[in-house]
Order: structure tokens, then sequence, then C-alpha cells
């Protein structure tokens, strides 16, 4: 996946046969810079390989009696952990040894100058058309539904704590699991496409990038790693935006007449590929850039923005403030409330049994909410907004809901929905197939839709 780097808008030149040179001869001086960074690598797990078995055989001698170690045998036992720890800590860091930033050539957007996801492009439309019709395999609709690619994703490091690991390991099963079920795509992202664009900020570059790799894909649907699906069958009515280019949950009354910061929630959202969106993603891009000008944002939005508290500009805060100053754009918006594209998970998980007693999925609303959103919680982090183990029983009691919707073709449940273990609810047959048509989750789906 390629990436674009931060650019200031200038005036636009032809490419000329020496920057074609420049660029060989930048391209050789990557290479062998790759070279050296693959050489580090493999002498560092060489190292590594070396140092842990000094270790372990140190520990061995401390513990089974192979005599006293002197203090100068100490020292150096320590020394040789103290190792250790410096180069996992350096291959678990994302940062290179060769990387520019160690080499003091990092640069710093101005707060007067005007950051770009990339190279200006104002003829999308036009070229994916003639590119769709040049290659018929790569249909932007299959079987009569547009073709959507959903992307998530999480930091390239591990998380803080394995708690947090683990349950990026169940929200990622549970959007694999939905995908499969609806035949839409997926991707996973672990890397920073654009290094001024961090945090809240990464997805718009992901985004950008998806939609130019990827012309025969129709529709690209952001989903925050701490959002998980909790009704399997729900499908989106994209019928319903055929006028529109972008849809995200939110409330009208909020957005224009409170101005409130909460008013649309970008934790997901759908974009369609065409030119709409990649003019209205490099007018949303400006304020993101980390340091002063994300700081000088952040003050403008709370300014502007009912009950923001004062803090850096965040992708949310600044696309509600475009789209309140700038209304051209809400043409094409559509502010989805009817189902739960973004179900805020405090007011739902503890009435998921209720649910389960008078509803059935399929509904995507309050009565069996399609998007069970952790907004606050942080599962990777070493922080949040709530108490971690409320956070954590409620994760667990979402997937499961969720999961059990899935299990259930197999003939399987779990025991609670706070237990990871699960219990037969039918009996082996030599006639599967008629499970199969009375249970598939695909003809739930299908019967929902008419």
């Amino acid at each position: 996946m390629g990436q674009e780097g931060a650019q200031k808008r200038g005036p636009s030149t032809l490419p000329t046969s020496t920057a074609a040179n420049g660029g060989a001869r930048s391209g050789r001086n990557l290479l062998r810079g790759g070279g050296k960074r693959q050489i580090h690598k493999t002498l560092n797990n060489i190292k590594i390989t070396i140092l842990c078995g000094l270790v372990t055989i140190l520990v061995l001698r401390g513990t089974i009696g192979f005599g006293s170690i002197s203090s100068s045998e100490e020292l150096e036992n320590q020394a040789i952990i103290e190792e250790t720890n410096r180069i996992l800590a350096e291959i678990r860091s994302d940062k290179d040894p060769d990387d520019p930033e160690d080499l003091g050539n990092q640069t710093t957007i101005g707060i007067n100058d005007t950051y770009t996801l990339g190279a200006k492009i104002s003829n999308w439309d036009e070229e994916r058309s003639m590119w769709l019709n040049k290659n018929q395999d790569f249909p932007n609709i299959v079987n009569g539904k547009a073709r959507i690619l959903l992307v998530t994703g999480s930091p390239p490091n591990p998380c803080d704590n394995a708690i947090g690991d683990h349950y990026l390991l169940k929200s990622i099963k549970n959007k694999i699991d939905y995908c499969r079920i609806h035949g839409i795509e997926i991707v996973y992202n672990m890397a920073h496409l654009d290094k001024e664009l961090s945090g809240y900020w990464a997805k718009l570059p992901l985004i950008r990038r998806l939609m130019l790799s990827h012309p025969e894909v129709e529709w690209i649907w952001w989903m925050d790693s701490d959002a998980l699906f909790t009704d399997m069958v729900f499908e989106l009515p994209l019928s319903k935006y055929k006028d529109h280019n972008m849809v995200i949950h939110g409330y009208p009354d909020l957005l224009f007449n409170q101005k409130s910061w909460i008013a649309l929630n970008t934790g997901s959202f759908l974009f369609r590929n065409c030119q709409w969106s990649l003019d209205l993603l490099d007018d949303w891009a400006p304020m993101g850039p980390k340091g002063p000008v994300r700081e000088e944002a952040g003050k403008i939005l709370t300014a502007n923005l009912k009950g923001r508290p004062a803090f850096e500009a965040d992708d949310q805060s600044a696309l509600i403030y475009l789209l309140i100053t700038k209304t051209e754009w809400m043409n094409k918006v559509f502010v989805e409330n009817s189902y739960f594209l973004h179900g805020y998970w405090a007011g739902l998980v503890d009435r998921y049994e209720e649910m389960m007693e008078k509803y059935h999925p399929g509904l995507g609303d309050e009565r069996w909410p399609f998007v069970t959103h952790f907004v606050g919680c942080k599962p990777c982090g070493s922080y949040g907004d709530y108490p971690v183990q409320r956070c954590l029983s409620s994760m667990e009691r979402a997937f499961n809901f969720a999961d059990n919707q899935v299990l259930k073709l197999y003939g399987f449940r779990h025991r609670g929905l706070l237990s990871p273990k699960i219990k037969r609810i039918r009996n082996e047959t030599a006639t599967p197939l008629q499970y199969v048509d009375q249970f598939d989750i695909r003809h739930s789906g299908q019967e929902a839709s008419n």
C-alpha cells in the first residue's frame, strides 16, 4: 500500500527527465537504505537469540545452584538483560534506525501553510469510469449490489496491555464474520500512511489511498476498531443513498440548530468513491496536521461547537464545523438515524437479554442495534473515560451477543453473554441441509429486506 507524504500546494509543474533521473537515484539510495535496515534487523534477531540463551543459562545457574555469582558477573548479566530489552523495544517500535526522523530531517507544518493529502485530482469520476469500462472483470456492482470495502485498523505497535490485543482480535473477528455473511470486502490497516495525520486523523489518508487504489469499489466504509456489529442480519439500505455520497450517523437538530460537537459520529461512516469525496477529504484534512496547526484548529472548534472541551482538533469536530460553515457540502451528505450505524454502548449492552426476549435480528435500531460503539473505552490504551472492567465486560457481552447469531447455524451458542464457552443447542442430524435453510443467517437477511 502506497504512502503519500504531506504536501504544500504550489505551482504545478510537469515532470522532467532531470527529475526522473533524480528519482532513480533516490530510489537506488532507498534500496541501499532498505538493505542496511534488513541487515540491521537480521543482526538484531541473531543478537536476541544469543542473548536470550545467555539469560536463560544465567537464570538456570541461579535457580539450580551452580555456585554464587560475583558482583562483576551480576553487573555483566544486568548489562545483557538491558541490551536484550533495548533491542526488543527497538524491534517493537515503528521507528526504523534509518528513518529521516532519527536523522533530524523532520519538518513541521506551519500555521500559515496549507496542508494537502496529496496531488490535487480533478477528474476522478471520468478516470474511474474509463477504468471500469476497460476492466470488466472488476465491476463496481456485483450481483446487483454496489461493491463495499469495509476499512478498519489499529496502531502498528502492540497494545499497552495484553487484554487489549485480545479484544482487537475479537473486534476484527466480528467484522470478518459480518463481511463474510454479506459479501463485503475488508481491509485491516496497521500502517501510518502519513506521519502528519496521526491519532483520530489517520483514517483520512487511508480512505483516500483506498479510493484511488480500488476504483472497482463503490463505497468505502470506515469503522473504528472499538465498534462491533451486533445485528449480523441487518444490511445497509444502499438504494436509500442513491443521490448521496456520504452516509454518517447523526442528528440534524444537533448539527444545525445546536451546533453540537457530538451531532455526528465518525466512528462508522460511508464515502462513495467519487470526485466529491476526494474534494471533501481535501477540505477536511487541513485541520489535522499534528503540532501548532492541530492545536490552533482545536481552539477554533471549541469556540464554535457547543459543549466541546478545550483540546486539539479531532476529525469529528472538524467535519461538523466544515458542514455547518460550508453548507453546500450537505447536499450530498445523508445524516442517518433510522438505524444504529453508530450505537452508543452504555445505553445498549445491559438490554441485550431484553432484546433477545422481545425482538429479533434484522431491525438495526434500538430494538436490536446494528452497531455498538464503545466510545471512550480505549481497550488498547492505558487510559480511558470509563472503568476498565466495565468496558471489558460490556465488550464481551456485545461480542457474544453478535457471535450467538453466527454460531446458531452450527448448532451452538455461548453459555452466557459473559462466557467465552459455548454449548450445543440442537442435536446432530443425518439431514443437515434442512438446518442450513432454516438457520443460515443469509436467508434471514433476505427475509428481512423483503
